[in-house]
């Protein structure tokens, strides 16, 4: 369970909308990400799903669909209350918002990651928009037990119009959010960002 603190970080979260900064776009790229929309999820019953696990701190991510096999990060809140970004390096790795529930807990786990690094290339979510319904995510936690999802709809949304309630709000069973930056080219950044919803489908010790 969250502590208070954390509960209030992340209702403060909640009520901002997520604009993430994704360094600039890699050149040669195109204007708009690959097209992937399905309907948003709608259930929130936790029957027939996976069994929630204690709180672990998240340490590697994998999705093999687009060849995502990362380290995972610790983000906080920046300065002016919003989400903090990972790091803008090269060889980029992927961030747990340490103020949601750990990935298996019940609730909305936040991992966040760039489409792009500056001139370093792609960043590790780059293809996040090309995941299709029913898609395996793997959680690798601190306590060496794993968390597999699957995705259950993935969203291009303006980042004027960020879903901070589906992304955030409460649900009756573990889910997680991976969010990246998407769509037309703006300056230095991008119009949209790309959210994968998925669900706990299993567990492993």
């Amino acid at each position: 369970m969250t502590s208070p603190l954390s509960r209030r970080a992340f209702a403060t979260a909640a009520m901002a909308s997520l604009l993430v900064s994704c360094g600039g776009p890699r050149t040669g790229q195109g204007t708009t990400a690959p097209a992937a929309s399905t309907a948003p999820p709608t259930a929130r019953s936790s029957a027939n799903a996976a069994r929630a696990l204690d709180r672990s701190v998240p340490v590697r991510l994998e999705i093999p669909a687009i060849d995502v096999n990362t380290s995972v990060m610790r983000l906080g809140l920046a300065s002016d209350g919003t989400v903090q970004v990972p790091p803008i390096t090269a060889n980029d790795r992927a961030g747990w918002y340490r103020h949601s529930p750990t990935p298996g807990q019940t609730g909305p786990s936040v991992i966040l990651g760039h489409v792009t690094v500056g001139t370093d290339g792609d960043g590790v979510f780059h293809d996040l928009a090309r995941l299709r319904r029913g898609e395996r995510i793997v959680a690798r936690l601190e306590n060496g037990s794993s968390a597999v999802f699957a995705v259950t709809a993935v969203r291009t949304v303006a980042k004027a119009d960020f879903p901070a309630d589906a992304v955030y709000g409460d649900v009756d069973r573990p889910e997680l959010r991976l969010i990246t930056c998407g769509g037309p080219r703006t300056g230095d950044g991008y119009a949209d960002n790309v959210i994968v919803f998925a669900t706990l489908s299993s567990t492993s010790p």
